[in-house]
């Protein structure tokens, strides 16, 4: 079953709503990075938009999937999770930036 494109653009702006709010509220939280801090390639709102599609992915797979289909998309979602938690370490020691500013 297949959403139809006005539900699909509906969600896909909800979805920046969401990031944009999250990579404003984390970016006035956070301490100040390191001059040498290197710039991670995407926000954190991204990242969790990510983590939380793949996630929606991973749990219809359980009902959909089989073997090597099911277990390529939970490695998937264990690696952005843990890339995630590496991430948000980096960042709140400031020895990671984010983009856009902070």
């Amino acid at each position: 079953m297949t959403a139809a494109p006005d539900a699909c653009a509906e969600l896909d702006s909800l979805r920046n709503e969401l990031v944009h709010t999250i990579d404003c509220w984390v970016t006035s939280r956070l301490p100040p990075s390191h001059g040498a801090a290197r710039v991670h390639t995407e926000t954190l709102g991204a990242v969790i938009d990510r983590l939380a599609q793949l996630t929606a992915h991973a749990y219809a797979a359980l009902a959909h999937a089989s073997g090597r289909e099911l277990t390529d998309v939970w490695e998937s979602l264990a690696e952005l999770a843990v890339g995630y938690e590496d991430l948000a370490s980096e960042v709140c020691t400031g020895r990671r930036r984010l983009p856009g500013g902070h």
